[in-house]
């Protein structure tokens, strides 16, 4: 009772303290991320696709960051005033979603059944697989799910069907989730990434460009996987660089499946995305207020974009929503750059036409330089040619 009286005395109790607790430098990022999406635009997901576009052109610090702050470019691009046509179309995803079903029908017994003929036929036949629930809130709790399943699937030995899996993968200091079709465990203990298409296999054959495309996208796949079992102990699974793709089979609606070897993919992606210039170092140079969000005015948005160097190529028409705005400028700026990689690579630090130009015609360059010494090169070889034409033609004339 004295102690209370005593206490009392001394007047009113402190408050307590409510100061926040310090901001990580995780913490901080996220924040800082979400300024420049703005404050109440949802954040896109990074998929699989999305990445092995950004480890194909690693240099892009603007769409490193779009990405990486989860910016929907599709709406960035429409305010921008040029939208573009990049994705599949609505009847495209739906017969995706169709085949993908009855792919995975009946617990999966016709994918598993290709995994053992394509992939695996040694091991016993998947007769009775399982396929467990990776129901889980939100896409940390998947991810935390589907490491659990991988680790019990493999433990357990037999065939294990993970359908839609969530994996995490870091990229260039932001965390992506990405959901491949499907992981299958094998009797070994070994993993299997699945990729499903909607575009047909004629004659055991499809499409080059396609399968490449969907090797890119295993690919990542691939390094996520890997990342999993890294963290498992005691000693990690084996992740399978020949990933299983399912089509259909020639003009029907029928499975046929094919083994893809993505290493060298793997290697590819794992290389350029280790090169992403880090997502913080991109957000720190911008300047303050620098926002993305589609609701923002045309001028604002336009000098938001101009703000991030980009990196145009051709190939971008086919994997950037952001393609047609940055082709504009691009030309508008004589950027060698819309002339392809392969152009850009062979002239050295001539970064314009206009440099090109005067480096062929003299006005510019060190001649010792290869790429001015060709430029010349070629200048006076179309000089000779065109001075030859017209000798003939003054000739057919005078005759």
């Amino acid at each position: 009772m004295s102690e209370f009286h005593g206490s009392a005395s001394r007047g009113p109790a402190p408050k307590p303290s409510r100061t926040p607790p310090p901001r990580t430098r995780a913490t901080g990022l996220r924040h800082r991320l979400a300024e420049l999406r703005g404050a109440d635009v949802p954040a896109k997901a990074l998929d699989a696709r999305a990445l092995a576009a950004l480890a194909a052109n690693p240099g892009c610090r603007r769409r490193a960051i779009l990405d990486g702050a989860g910016v929907d470019k599709a709406k960035l691009a429409s305010a921008l005033g040029a939208p573009s046509g990049f994705g599949q179309s609505q009847f495209a995803l739906t017969r995706g979603n169709a085949f993908e079903a009855k792919v995975k029908a009946d617990g999966g017994a016709e994918l598993l059944r290709l995994a053992h003929t394509r992939l695996d036929p040694g091991a016993e036949a998947p007769e009775a697989a399982a396929v467990p629930d990776l129901t889980a809130q939100g896409p940390e709790g998947r991810t935390a799910r589907t490491a659990l399943a991988l680790r019990e699937a493999t433990r357990a030995g037999g065939w294990t069907l993970l359908d839609h899996p969530m994996l995490a993968l870091d990229v260039a200091g932001s965390l992506a989730f990405l959901e491949p079709d499907a992981v299958v465990v094998h009797p070994d203990g070994s993993w299997s990434v699945v990729e499903i298409k909607s575009f047909p296999m004629l004659d055991g054959s499809a499409d080059p460009a396609k399968v490449g495309a969907a090797a890119r996208q295993a690919a990542v796949y691939v390094l996520a996987l890997e990342d999993v079992a890294a963290r498992l102990d005691p000693a990690a699974p084996r992740v399978r660089h020949r990933v299983l793709l399912v089509c259909p089979k020639d003009f029907s609606n029928l499975p046929a499946g094919s083994a893809v070897d993505v290493r060298k993919q793997r290697a590819v992606t794992a290389r350029q995305l280790a090169r992403l210039t880090r997502i913080e170092e991109i957000a720190d140079a911008l300047p303050e207020g620098t926002c993305f969000a589609p609701d923002r005015d045309t001028e604002e948005l336009t000098a938001a974009v101009a703000a991030v160097p980009a990196t145009y190529a051709p190939d971008c028409l086919s994997t950037c929503e952001l393609a047609f705005h940055c082709r504009e400028r691009a030309r508008a700026a004589g950027a060698v750059t819309r002339l392809g990689r392969p152009l850009r690579a062979e002239l050295g630090g001539l970064t314009t036409v206009e440099d090109v130009l005067a480096a062929a015609h003299g006005e510019l360059g060190d001649p010792d330089d290869p790429a001015v010494a060709a430029l010349r090169r070629a200048a006076a070889l179309r000089a000779e040619a065109l001075q030859e034409a017209r000798a003939r033609e003054v000739a057919a004339v005078c005759r």
